[in-house]
């Protein structure tokens, strides 16, 4: 049996190395699907995503950007707005780059709660330091909350460094950690 349960609309089952997600009644076991990472892709987000991205949006942060604001990233000349899928469950989450010059800058990125701890943050800040090397970037920032662990841990991972703290930087007056990834010569994931 697994360790731990989150009951939800969906409810999620976390194992050691797969993610059990049940659709419809969860007494009937027969409806359980596995989630593993090679169903998982990224893409450009499109249009056709934006209640899915803004559900997890809202899901994720207190003040969450709006509809019309992942609308206005898909259409801005220098942002690669990307979507994380399982093609089990539909859209895991979604990062928003942007690049201008040689400087990367990732504006928002989450996944959805019941798919976390599954990779698909790795695969998509992969995907986008991938794709801004590709195009010519030397750099890439980010703010991050310095109380989200979760993430903080991530970039660290991947050879962010903290290069300042931003105060009173959110809404609730929590501090942001600018961070910074240097990509010429870095290897390091991608």
């Amino acid at each position: 049996m697994p360790r731990s349960c989150l009951i939800s609309s969906d409810l999620l089952i976390r194992g050691f190395d797969q993610c059990l997600v049940c659709l419809g009644n969860c007494f009937h076991a027969t409806f359980i699907m596995t989630l593993t990472l090679p169903d998982l892709t990224v893409r450009s987000m499109m249009e056709e995503d934006l209640d899915r991205v803004v559900a997890i949006e809202r899901q994720s942060f207190p003040h969450p950007w709006t509809v019309d604001h992942f609308r206005d990233e898909l259409h801005v000349p220098h942002a690669f707005p990307l979507v994380a899928e399982f093609a089990s469950v539909g859209i895991a989450g979604y990062l928003c780059p942007m690049q201008l010059l040689d400087e990367g800058e990732i504006l928002n990125m989450a996944v959805r709660e019941e798919c976390r701890g599954f990779g698909v943050g790795r695969l998509l800040l992969t995907t986008a330091l991938r794709r801004f090397r590709e195009q010519g970037a030397s750099r890439v920032f980010l703010e991050v909350r310095v109380t989200n662990q979760a993430a903080v841990s991530l970039y660290r991972a991947f050879d962010f460094r903290t290069v300042g703290r931003r105060k009173g930087y959110y809404e609730n007056g929590e501090d942001a950690f600018l961070m910074e990834f240097i990509i010429n010569g870095a290897d390091h994931a991608v």
